[in-house]
């Protein structure tokens, strides 16, 4: 025997009873009765409404004792290694006073500046030779584009118009 749901308050529609209201959309609302209808009508909220299941569920009533309280398990804390540092480095590092983890982080972040300064002084040198090369161009040849000097082919020019 096929039952339905009420859309309005959930309880069961048995075969035989029951109205159909099918909207503009297409979609179809199952109503046990002329009040759960009406009520759907006025859009009311079910979950506001202290009969429907809606409402029941919301606030936990009919329940039993037994279902509602679930035991829940404790987390238990794992500790697993990070790519590029193993778990005895990290533990190592964890118990390690403060003021020497604070100055080994000192001396890598001079280390980065260094190297970076380094690698900045590197890319003015190798600018100032672009420079000086194509100052060089000039004096010579006159005005070289972009293009060309990537190598790109000349732009022929059109000797008749």
């Amino acid at each position: 025997m096929r039952t339905y749901d009420d859309t309005f308050s959930g309880t069961k529609i048995y075969p035989g009873k029951g109205k159909l209201y099918v909207r503009g959309d297409s979609k179809i609302f199952r109503f046990q009765n002329g009040k759960t209808e009406s009520l759907f009508l006025q859009r009311k909220n079910p979950r506001r409404i202290a009969w429907t299941t809606l409402y029941r569920r919301m606030h936990k009533k009919g329940i039993s004792e037994e279902v509602a309280k679930k035991r829940s398990r404790r987390t238990v804390k794992h500790q697993r290694a990070i790519v590029g540092a193993s778990l005895d480095v990290i533990k190592e590092r964890r118990t390690q006073r403060p003021e020497t983890r604070a100055a080994a982080r000192q001396a890598a972040i001079k280390d980065a500046k260094d190297k970076k300064a380094a690698q900045e002084s590197k890319k003015k040198l190798e600018k100032a030779k672009s420079a000086a090369g194509a100052a060089r161009g000039q004096a010579r040849g006159g005005n070289i584009s972009k293009l060309q000097a990537k190598g790109a082919p000349t732009k022929v020019q059109a000797t008749t118009r």
